[in-house]
């Protein structure tokens, strides 16, 4: 028996008991992509997707389509290969207006489907194999559109993810009635990207969320992707002045500031788009120097407990060597705007899948060693990693 045909058979055992209880859970107020309450973004990863049709993966008793349709006028196909789980969804929600329910497999559904405007899965991709199921997703997409996935990172015994793309046993729990053994794709965020990025997607975010009981293991991921176009362009970066740096300007700081929209950019008054950033001035850290440069060009206020350093890159320009530190922010305050004395401003969102031309040398090099798939042509620079999972480039 493959691994997919156990977790066929344990997941129609599950829909069988929840039947038999009557049990139907109730149409959350906020989409959660975790299990546990408050822990985590909602349906907004997902975008503006009223009049959108959205596409659940394992819908299962179909509480999630049903709350996209209602909160938020999505149109949501829930897709579930179950027989038992999707005449859960049914008996519960058939007549709910903007949702329908198809008991298929999502790979043979997708082949013939018009392709959808958003796509997510909240625990149930990691029950097929993704070497099946993401290039069909691809297909199944429209160019842009985002994949948002909530996958098991860490079991309840602690076993943290796979580095190698292939099942492992696993066990649905139930309450009051003996577990479901399972075969699951737990796999490292890192692999996830490189499956994901070989099936034609542009991974945006991968964020670990613990179980709030410090004394539970368990750890949940949700990545957020987005299929690439189908021609994607290279786009290119120019250096702000043919003069060479400014001496006691060569050390700097880049931040990536990204959220739903995309990463944020502002443009320099000699033309370049640019991530916020600058020089570090005497006796400050990279950090210090990250949260004082967004403050001073964008407004927004971060903390250096948010700021990861990503790495160093190193070039030269003319006869000067300029050695530049890339970073991410992840939480901040405010809305970004244009600061008066600031060189740069207009700043604005920009998805990854959709980088406009000449970028500034330094943030094109930052981006392409923090994502290194994106098409952007720059200088060479020699990148040493600081965070776990980037690699060193020459």
């Amino acid at each position: 028996m493959t691994a997919e045909d156990t977790n066929k058979r344990a997941w129609q055992t599950y829909g069988e008991r929840q039947l038999a209880r009557g049990h139907t859970p109730p149409v959350p107020d906020r989409l959660g992509w975790t299990p546990w309450d408050g822990v985590g973004p909602g349906a907004e990863v997902l975008g503006d997707v009223t009049g959108r049709r959205v596409l659940d993966i394992g819908s299962g008793a179909g509480h999630h389509a049903v709350h996209l349709a209602q909160a938020l006028g999505a149109h949501v196909t829930g897709i579930e290969l179950s027989p038992t789980q999707h005449e859960r969804a049914l008996a519960a929600h058939a007549n709910v207006p903007g949702v329908e329910f198809v008991h298929a497999d999502v790979t043979d559904y997708l082949a013939g489907a018009e392709p959808f405007d958003a796509a997510y899965a909240i625990g149930t991709l990691a029950f097929t194999d993704p070497h099946r199921t993401l290039p069909a997703l691809h297909d199944g997409l429209q160019p842009g559109a985002p994949l948002i996935l909530s996958l098991l990172h860490t079991d309840l015994h602690g076993h943290g993810p796979s580095t190698e793309a292939a099942p492992r046993e696993q066990q649905i729990l139930l309450r009051d009635d003996p577990p479901l053994l399972t075969q699951m794709w737990v796999l490292a965020p890192q692999l996830w990207e490189d499956l994901l990025a070989d099936s034609g997607f542009l991974v945006e975010a991968i964020d670990l969320f613990p179980h709030p009981d410090e004394k539970v293991q368990v750890v949940q991921q949700l990545i957020r992707a987005r299929r690439q176009l189908d021609r994607p362009t290279r786009v290119s970066s120019r250096p702000r002045t043919r003069r060479a740096p400014v001496a006691h300007a060569a050390v700097g700081v880049g931040a990536i500031v990204l959220c739903e929209q995309g990463v944020l950019l502002g443009r320099h008054r000699r033309g370049t788009l640019e991530l916020p950033g600058g020089s570090v001035e005497p006796g400050e850290s990279f950090e210090d120097a990250v949260v004082r440069e967004l403050a001073e060009e964008t407004g927004l206020i971060a903390r250096t407990c948010d700021v990861e350093l990503l790495g160093t890159l190193v070039d030269r320009v003319e006869d000067v060597l300029r050695v530049t530190v890339g970073a991410r922010v992840h939480a901040w305050q405010g809305r970004p705007a244009t600061q008066p004395d600031e060189s740069v401003g207009d700043w604005a969102w920009h998805r990854l899948d959709n980088l406009p031309d000449g970028l500034f040398e330094c943030s094109a090099q930052i981006l392409t060693s923090w994502k290194p798939g994106l098409p952007i042509d720059h200088p060479t620079a020699h990148f040493t990693a600081f965070a776990s999972g980037l690699r060193s480039t020459a």
